[in-house]
């Protein structure tokens, strides 16, 4: 079965007639909207039409500017070498600035009208893409001068995001060099990684040492890209009027303080069950002094559960199908019209993520597939991604881009159904097994990203005051990982280079890429108990709620099944599902 992803549905090569037309449309499209910018938007006369008209040429032009990035960067995914992908995403970020002046131009007209609210209800199209309109409306506060809007957007593609590319291009084109079965190898960072899962401890603790020696080879390019990125974020926060990088981050994400801080007081009340857990696991591994990193990861049970790529596959299409036909077959065709890149290989970036292709209607996602049964549930987060997009299809572009924390909904519920319906035909030794699979993942969602967290809290603390050294950076992460793993682990094996291994920290638009993904996997969590509740009445409701997330804050969105995020009581009671687990596991581990 091909595990490599097809791209001919969004152009068959950077040299056809297609890509080519339409870059060339893109660029005309860009100048026109230049243009009409300037000439319309010095007067409010006629709101409506020049709202309306921008919108749709505003639409237009995300549609064919998606395609042809998508193309570029996901080309670029699976070959970090190959230069024209990343000279065509050169060249479309550079064209990307010159709109800057049209958008401020129009946020600014925006922000001028008395009676935005009488306009919108005035026309269909307009009331359709209301949520859209006002939140543009509502940010314009933090927006700076012309000028400045420009100059920031130029300045930052030799900034920000040329580090950012620097640093994807040398963790994708990292060799390991490591020692297996007597012979010296390179190997690609994502293979050596995913040894972690390995059954055999040496193997997991040779990855391991050699992945941290690994990291000596970009330690310093690594640490000057995050402290470029990371100090243009604050300088940029501090001159729009946020508070902090946090705060802005919030806003985007279309959620308040007030629902971050329930959230994360939970969090932080769960921890020691955590480490309860992760104690017994070192205690099952032989370990006196907690779990040392290197075996976060380790498969546990004497069922070994591998996988093919096609038992993958059906496995995740059956157990979907528990859920709803309609989810069974989207991931089905997902397989079968080559929407996924599962193999490792040289060049290819580590992870996994997915890409919803709004313009077409389709999704590509990418993976680095190993048989094992983590593996096999990343595949259904991932496809859960793709549904989420699968939902929202019908949806114009501008109401189809949902934020970080529910973006995580659909992915995290997708790997709840795959792991609840194996747990329901499973023996006493397979429940084991599936069960430690689960609660490593909820740690890594839960007890990893709170250290993810407060690691990026103290970066940005520290770096509005100086550079932070790759001496310090290590600190800070270890750091992180001792409050939030706590004695769980073995302190003298922790993982300082986190901070060097997750692509995240180098987004200047992505910071704090780490609570959405607790947010992600505590609302799902209730999600599921609501399925459980009431059947097959929730599917659809489910499917209207992903629809509903392009265009609403995460209030009002978790508010359509009578969900108050605000509530401290609905992150325990979500947390304490988990709990019932970590005991369950324990309670077996007893037996084994």
């Amino acid at each position: 079965m091909n595990m490599r992803w097809s791209l001919d549905e969004l152009y068959s090569s950077f040299d056809s007639k297609e890509f080519s037309d339409d870059l060339k449309t893109c660029y005309n499209l860009v100048d026109t909207l230049k243009k009409w910018s300037n000439e319309n938007l010095s007067s409010e006369d006629n709101a409506k039409e020049k709202l309306e008209l921008y919108l749709q040429k505003e639409i237009e032009l995300n549609n064919l500017f998606s395609k042809l990035a998508s193309f570029a960067s996901l080309t670029s995914a699976v070959d970090a070498k190959n230069e024209e992908a990343l000279k065509i995403l050169d060249k479309l970020q550079s064209k990307s600035t010159e709109l800057t002046k049209p958008e401020v131009n129009f946020k600014m007209w925006l922000g001028r009208l008395d009676n935005l609210d009488d306009i919108i209800s005035s026309s269909r199209f307009l009331s359709k893409h209301k949520f859209y309109i006002k939140e543009i409306a509502n940010k314009a506060k933090y927006m700076l001068s012309e000028n400045e809007e420009v100059l920031i957007s130029k300045m930052s593609n030799t900034g920000s995001k040329a580090w950012s590319k620097l640093q994807n291009v040398i963790s994708s084109t990292l060799l390991v060099d490591i020692n297996i079965d007597g012979e010296e190898k390179e190997l690609p960072l994502p293979v050596v990684r995913n040894m972690a899962y390995d059954k055999d401890s040496k193997v997991r603790k040779t990855a391991y040492d050699a992945e941290l020696k690994s990291y000596k080879k970009i330690e310093e390019s690594s640490a000057a890209a995050l402290n470029g990125i990371k100090g243009e974020v604050i300088t940029l926060c501090e001159k729009r009027g946020y508070k902090s990088p946090l705060e802005e981050t919030l806003i985007k994400s279309r959620m308040d303080e007030e629902t971050l801080t329930a959230m994360l007081t939970a969090i932080k009340e769960s921890l020691p069950h955590f480490h309860k857990y992760y104690k017994r696991k070192a205690k099952l591994l032989g370990h006196k002094n907690g779990l040392p990193f290197y075996d976060l990861f380790a498969p546990m049970g004497d069922v070994e559960m591998k996988f093919t790529y096609e038992e993958a596959r059906n496995y995740i299409v059956k157990n979907f199908s528990t859920f709803s036909d309609k989810l069974a077959n989207f991931a089905d065709n997902a397989f079968e019209c080559r929407w996924i890149d599962a193999e490792p290989r040289n060049g290819k970036r580590g992870g996994a993520f997915c890409s919803n292709l709004n313009p077409i209607g389709e999704s590509r996602i990418l993976a680095n597939f190993n048989g094992s049964f983590s593996n096999m549930t990343t595949l259904a987060h991932e496809l859960g991604h793709g549904y989420h997009g699968a939902c929202l299809k019908d949806e114009t572009i501008l109401n189809s881009s949902y934020t970080m924390p529910v973006a995580e909904t659909a992915s995290i519920f997708c790997e709840t159904i795959v792991t609840n319906a194996a747990l329901k035909e499973a023996s006493k030794e397979e429940s084991f097994g599936i069960l430690e699979s689960s609660i490593q993942s909820y740690g890594q969602v839960i007890v990893d990203i709170y250290s993810r967290f407060l690691f990026e809290s103290k970066l940005f603390e520290r770096r509005e005051d100086h550079a932070l050294s790759v001496k310090e950076l290590k600190e800070i992460m270890v750091e992180a990982q001792k409050e939030a793993y706590g004695d769980g682990l073995d302190h003298n094996y922790l993982h300082p280079y986190m901070w060097a291994n997750k692509p995240h920290y180098y987004y200047a638009g992505l910071n704090f890429y780490n609570f959405p993904y607790a947010f992600g996997e505590l609302f799902a969590k209730g999600l599921y108990a609501e399925y459980l509740k009431r059947g097959d009445d929730f599917v659809k409701e489910y499917d209207t709620l992903l629809a509903a997330t392009g265009k609403n804050n995460i209030v009002d969105v978790t508010k359509m099944m009578a969900i108050d995020v605000h509530s401290v009581d609905f992150w325990r009671s979500s947390l304490n599902l988990i709990k019932e687990k970590i005991d369950e596991f324990i309670s077996l581990s007893n037996d084994m």
